[in-house]
């Protein structure tokens, strides 16, 4: 005698039971790559406020750095060289960099209030995070102020 097994009939649901639903793996395909571009976003928003954190520490430096030479060249060169070694030290690779040593505060005869400003400005890149519709880098500009002793030496 031959017996029918009715649950293994693909027209009276014993297959379709068995099946899976292809929902969740499409669902996870849909959601992955959105999930990933919000993690991209986000480690751009974190590039963009640690590089201009990052800049203006080292702007910042190079300012106090420039006011304890004695002659605009030299406070010039020592400016330079803090803020290209702070922003090397912070972990920033810039493509490009520009230093700006504002010297005219040596100018001023002492006893008198002058200062130095060091502008730096950054392009930090984020060609590496492939994000559709951003632009492969970011344009970081601060300045560092920093008073001249009054009571300098003029040489």
């Amino acid at each position: 005698m031959t017996s029918k097994r009715t649950d293994s009939c693909p027209t009276r649901g014993g297959w379709r039971a068995e099946r899976g639903s292809a929902a969740p793996a499409l669902e996870l395909i849909v959601i992955t790559p959105a999930l990933i571009l919000l993690v991209l976003f986000g480690i751009a928003a974190g590039r963009a406020s640690t590089g201009t954190s990052r800049v203006q520490q080292a702007a910042a430096a190079a300012a106090r750095a420039a006011t304890q030479h004695n002659t605009p060249d030299q406070a010039t060169f020592a400016a330079n060289q803090v803020a290209t070694d702070s922003l090397a030290e912070a972990g920033v690779d810039c493509r490009q960099l520009h230093i700006t040593v504002d010297t005219t505060g040596f100018a001023t005869p002492p006893g008198q209030p002058a200062h130095i400003t060091v502008t730096v400005h950054c392009v930090v890149a984020w060609s590496d995070l492939a994000l559709p519709g951003w632009p492969g880098s970011h344009d970081v500009t601060a300045a560092g102020v920093s008073p001249l002793d009054a009571e300098r030496e003029t040489p």
